[in-house]
């Protein structure tokens, strides 16, 4: 049976990444990207489907772990009866090449390991050919099946039960070196790696990309390690940011609620870019805007609300009968059928991040600028349309007001562009159509009954996403309606003292089942708080961020009665929410108005 979800720590090359177990299980890994099928997929399972676990033999033996500074080197601290032992997990930093360490270090007395991989390629679906080989390095294990291929060095494995396995034992300062390297199965295995020259090379590209990072202040430990998540989730080649690691991972355990987030949403994206642009992460920026022009090149009636690493448009939805799901919930799925969905508070959040680029100095070009301007004047005659709004409703397209305030912003940035940046543009026929949404968002987008926007136009609900209003310029945190909207959110979606985004059980979003609170939506409210009331901002910051787990990681949702992490994990959504709360109350104490 899988872990709790926050029991993994993530171990990445910034391609892919890995879910090491605090019982030192690898049960989740896709190899050579985050969104290829998976060979480990314990996870979603059991050890069957995969996994890759190495840990001491002693029953007793008790595991604490930490990464190394600010990098992705997981150091875990093994203490059995007979002794300690050290293993060090990690993804080295290799161009064109998809390899996994772990190092045996021995610290005291003698530890035994036992070591078990049990590959399943293809989401559980394909036993590998496995056979032994002589090399350099000694005897390597081939594990083949279909384009799949991987090679294990190391200690000696033998075939038992479906696995290969075999156990071995570290003295004080003995070091025994096991390493996997995938690569396509019509090709050579790759030569053995210097496990010495790729742990330091990979800590040091590490500690010099947060070295250029700007943390000062409360919260800034978290800020950082939310930072590294972020670019960890950015794939180095084509600059596409996956929302998360992993999928189907469920929002409601034993649901059905399970979503395949290994993918680029256009606005967990832009929303990605301006929080590393809050904390001058500007590397990145451009090879991001350089993804965005390939991903949504053509037509603007053609952009999708997300797309493969690669700018892939086809993401086919289908659900895999060969995983029983995390905890029995079901259906597991790949591919996101929300692609093909009409979200029109993409184009807002996308128009936002480039602006904010553009404050932070990154160049604007002829053809980036030119991508705006198509995207803008799609919106000046699609802007009534109905959509999913931004958390994909499966339901009836309504009319939401976020939505309608994100394309607001859209045209607002656009006017700024011109006006501020000394871009073209129709820039009159954009403030009219601005000064239109908001016309029609007050009128038919707020109920004076309650004081509050509403959740879209014609109902009487609200939505946590109304709390963005404040951070896109819409609405001054101490207007009296966005004071008032606070206060119904605070009535009908807080639960245990978090936000859920919506009242799944009026309906809208046509799914069954419910979900917990959303931990981007109670890091809103902080930030919203921040403005308002500084102790409740930071009083409320401090509950959310105990909420991570003993490294850092952050999945979509809290299950506050039982205490757990639950949905994909670690998720940009709440990661860069938390940099972004953060950023609020360090205005807040600076006596910066937003």
């Amino acid at each position: 049976m899988a872990s709790r979800i926050e029991d993994y720590a993530l171990i990445s090359d910034c391609y892919t990444a890995a879910l090491v177990g605090r019982d030192g299980s690898i049960d989740w890994l896709c190899m050579p990207r985050y969104d290829s099928p998976s060979m480990f997929a314990a996870l979603l399972g059991t050890e069957d489907h995969g996994r890759w676990k190495l840990a001491p033999t002693a029953a007793t033996a008790t595991s604490r772990r930490r990464y190394d500074g600010e990098s992705f080197t997981l150091l875990t601290t093994w203490t059995s009866p007979d002794g300690v032992a050290e293993v060090t997990d990690v993804m080295p930093r290799a161009d064109h090449r998809a390899d996994l360490i772990r190092r045996v270090r021995g610290v005291s007395g003698r530890v035994e390991f036992a070591q078990e991989v049990r590959f399943r390629f293809g989401y559980a679906t394909a036993m590998p050919w496995v056979r032994k080989v002589r090399d350099d390095n000694g005897t390597a294990l081939l594990a083949v099946a279909g384009p799949d291929a991987v090679v294990v060095r190391g200690p000696e494995l033998f075939a038992s039960d479906r696995e290969h396995a075999n156990r071995f034992t570290v003295s004080p300062g003995e070091i025994v070196d096991i390493t996997m390297t995938w690569y396509p199965s019509h090709r050579e295995p790759p030569a053995p790696i210097d496990v010495d020259e790729n742990l330091a090379r990979t800590h040091d590209w590490w500690r010099e990309w947060s070295s250029t990072l700007e943390q000062r202040g409360p919260y800034a430990d978290e800020t950082a390690r939310s930072l590294l998540i972020l670019r960890a989730l950015t794939h180095e080649e084509t600059g596409g940011i996956v929302a998360a690691a992993t999928t189907s991972l469920p929002e409601d355990f034993g649901g059905s609620r399970n979503w395949d987030y290994r993918y680029v949403w256009l606005r967990d994206a832009s929303l990605t870019v301006t929080a590393l642009l809050s904390c001058g992460a500007i590397e990145g920026v451009d090879r991001w805007r350089l993804w965005l022009l390939r991903a949504i090149a053509g037509d603007p009636k053609d952009v999708q609300i997300m797309y493969g690493l690669s700018g892939e448009r086809d993401l086919a939805e289908r659900e895999l009968t060969a995983l029983p799901g995390y905890l029995g919930s079901r259906p597991v799925r790949i591919g996101n059928a929300a692609a093909l969905q009409l979200q029109s508070d993409v184009i807002g959040e996308v128009m936002i991040a480039l602006h904010d680029a553009r404050v932070a100095g990154v160049e604007e070009t002829s053809y980036s600028w030119a991508l705006q301007r198509a995207l803008v004047s799609y919106m000046e005659t699609h802007w009534q349309a109905a959509d999913q709004g931004i958390w994909e409703i499966r339901g009836a397209p309504q009319r939401f007001t976020h939505s309608r305030v994100m394309m607001w912003a859209a045209f607002d940035r656009a006017i700024r562009a011109v006006t501020e940046f000394g871009l073209d543009g129709p820039v009159d026929r954009w403030i009219a159509l601005r000064a239109l949404i908001r016309e029609e968002i007050e009128t038919e987008g707020f109920d004076p009954e309650r004081n509050s926007y509403t959740q879209f136009y014609g109902t009487t609900e609200v939505d946590a996403s109304l709390l963005q209003l404040v951070d896109v310029g819409y609405c001054h945190p101490r207007d009296p309606r966005m004071l008032g909207t606070v206060a119904a959110i605070e009535t009908d979606l807080l639960r245990d003292g978090l936000l859920r985004r919506y009242r799944t059980e009026a309906g809208v979003d046509g799914l069954p089942g419910d979900e917990h609170p959303f931990l981007a939506c109670s890091f809103w409210l902080v930030s919203q708080y921040a403005a308002s009331g500084l102790a409740e901002a930071r009083a409320l910051m401090d509950r959310l961020v105990g909420f991570a787990n003993d490294v850092g990681l952050m999945s979509e949702q809290y299950d506050v009665g039982r205490g757990r992490q639950a949905g994909n994990t670690p998720q940009a959504f709440s990661h860069l929410a938390l940099v972004l709360a953060v950023r609020a109350i360090r205005a807040a104490e600076l006596g910066e108005d937003r």
